[in-house]
């Protein structure tokens, strides 16, 4: 398992779990739901923010609330 902000663009991973509660209803609210499939569509010059593709659409996500969500590799 691994945090979704060490994935590169275009790879896709599965949420399972959230590591910081503070921000995990807003990630919730947003589709970041475990079980969504999320994929990696850019990552800002400086690594912050990153646009990630999850429930039909496009989020834009600072690297702290990346680093909370915890994914596993759907290529298994």
């Amino acid at each position: 398992m691994k945090k979704l902000s060490d994935l590169k663009i275009g790879e896709a991973a599965k949420i399972t779990s959230f590591e910081n509660d503070d921000i995990f209803i807003k990630l919730m609210e947003m589709g970041c739901v475990p079980g969504e499939i999320v994929k990696v569509e850019q990552i800002a010059p400086l690594g912050d923010p990153i646009s990630i593709f999850v429930s039909g659409y496009c989020l834009s996500l600072r690297l702290n609330e990346a680093n909370s969500i915890m994914v596993e590799d759907i290529n298994k």
